[in-house]
C-alpha cells in the first residue's frame, strides 16, 4: 500500500526551554517531516502536517532503524479514540534522525510528542510499521 487510503494528521511538539534557540527547536521538528514549516506556538515549537509525503518520511525512518516492533507498541499503548502518540528524543531530531523514547526522560531537554490523528487510526498503525514493502 505505497498511498494509503487513509488520511493522517501529525502534530509534532516540543516544549522550548530558556537555554534554547527557538528555531533550532523548530528545525528539529521539520527535519523528520522534511517540510519548512511550523513555529511556535504558546512558547512550545509545534509543527502540523497532513501531508501523507512527510509522514512517509517517519515510516522510512522506523523501518530503516529497525524500531517498527518498538513503535507499534508505543502508537498500540497511546492509542485513545482518534489518536495516538509517539515519543521521539529531539536531539536526534535535529540530526533528522527518528529516535522512539520510551518515556519522556530518555530524552534529555524532553521529548518531541508526535501525535497521530484519524479516522482509521488502526489503518495507520498498521502502515507506520508495516514490515511489506507497501
Amino acid at each position: 500500500m505505497l498511498h494509503p487510503e487513509f488520511r493522517v494528521k501529525v502534530t509534532l511538539e516540543a516544549t522550548v526551554s530558556p537555554s534554547e534557540d527557538p528555531g533550532k527547536v523548530v528545525g528539529a521538528l521539520q527535519n523528520l517531516v522534511g517540510a519548512d514549516i511550523g513555529g511556535l506556538k504558546n512558547g512550545n515549537a509545534m509543527l502540523t502536517t497532513d501531508d501523507i509525503k512527510a509522514v512517509s518520511l517517519i515510516r522510512d525512518q522506523l523501518r530503516d532503524r529497525h524500531v517498527r516492533s518498538a513503535a507499534r507498541r508505543q502508537l498500540l499503548l497511546n492509542s485513545k479514540g482518534r489518536k495516538t502518540l509517539m515519543l521521539l528524543n529531539r536531539q536526534a531530531a535535529a540530526a533528522g534522525v527518528v529516535a522512539i523514547c520510551g518515556s519522556a526522560e530518555e530524552s534529555a531537554l524532553g521529548p518531541i510528542y508526535a501525535t497521530f490523528e484519524s479516522d482509521d487510526l488502526t489503518g495507520v498503525i498498521d502502515w507506520l510499521t508495516a514490515y511489506g514493502e507497501g
